[in-house]
């Protein structure tokens, strides 16, 4: 029987004969259901048409489909002491890509922000032993392929290493996580956000919104509670959701910065 996956966001499906009825994931508000109807398409032919490509972005290996698929998803590897985190998930694991993924150290674990991100975690969990996959308990009702690796954690934020921090700043997401990494750029602290708070295109600044492709802003409360969690942590350089949307330096200013910025244009 061959797994679906959905060629809007990328959502992985349960093997079964037939393609799902529909995914749950565009169907939600936040995301949207492809012009010409929702369709799927299996592992298999998901991997004749597209590869696994691998690629520096701002120190961090990153890891997408070329050509782009579904939201345009890429993941990163944050440096365990024993091997490597993937920040996020891409909706496609292939033998090459698994196969360099162990050259470079081998999978300890996945983190993911949101359920926009979900892709293949299965697949690439069952890769590497069965390696845990760490998603809000928030967002339980999104995961599309329910698997034994799934460690739905709870609370405000749950700690994978000395230097590696899970936060739920929900927004985006009841759910909505974002990873700080006390020893990433050079010391200085980086904060990985996905698109819960998203690097404009000027790369100034960082933005909120509930629903991108539908245009639907976040409210002010949701923004604050954002900038409440993140407020004690030392970053100076954020990764957003895409390649090279990312804020080098001053990143821990140009977040409060935009906070204000978006507070006064909603006002």
């Amino acid at each position: 029987m061959p797994l679906w996956t959905c060629e809007t966001c990328g959502a992985q499906f349960p093997d079964g004969e037939n393609p799902p009825a529909a995914c749950q994931i565009c169907e939600d508000e936040r995301q949207y259901v492809g012009w010409k109807g929702q369709t799927f398409l299996t592992r298999e032919a998901l991997s004749e048409r597209h590869c696994l490509a691998w690629r520096d972005d701002l120190g961090l290996t990153g890891i997408a489909l070329e050509p782009s698929f579904a939201i345009g998803q890429r993941a990163l590897l944050v440096p365990l002491a024993d091997g490597w985190l993937m920040w996020d998930c891409v909706p496609l694991a292939t033998p090459e890509a698994i196969a360099h993924m162990r050259s470079l150290g081998g999978l300890k674990a996945i983190a993911i922000s949101h359920p926009h991100y979900y892709g293949a975690l299965a697949d690439w969990s069952e890769a590497f032993g069965g390696v845990p996959v760490y998603l809000h308990a928030d967002d339980r009702q999104w995961v599309t392929r329910p698997h034994a690796s799934i460690v739905h954690w709870t609370g405000e934020n749950h700690r994978i290493s000395d230097d590696v921090l899970l936060l739920r700043t929900g927004g985006h997401f009841a759910g909505a996580t974002m990873l700080h990494h006390a020893r990433g750029a050079d010391g200085r602290g980086a904060l990985l956000t996905g698109d819960i708070a998203q690097v404009t295109m000027d790369r100034r600044f960082v933005s909120f919104m509930y629903s991108y492709p539908n245009y639907m802003p976040l409210n002010a409360a949701a923004v604050r509670r954002i900038a409440a969690a993140v407020e004690p942590l030392a970053f100076d350089r954020i990764y957003g959701a895409w390649w090279d949307r990312n804020i080098a330096a001053g990143a821990k200013a140009a977040f409060a910065a935009s906070v204000a910025r978006y507070l006064a244009a909603i006002a």
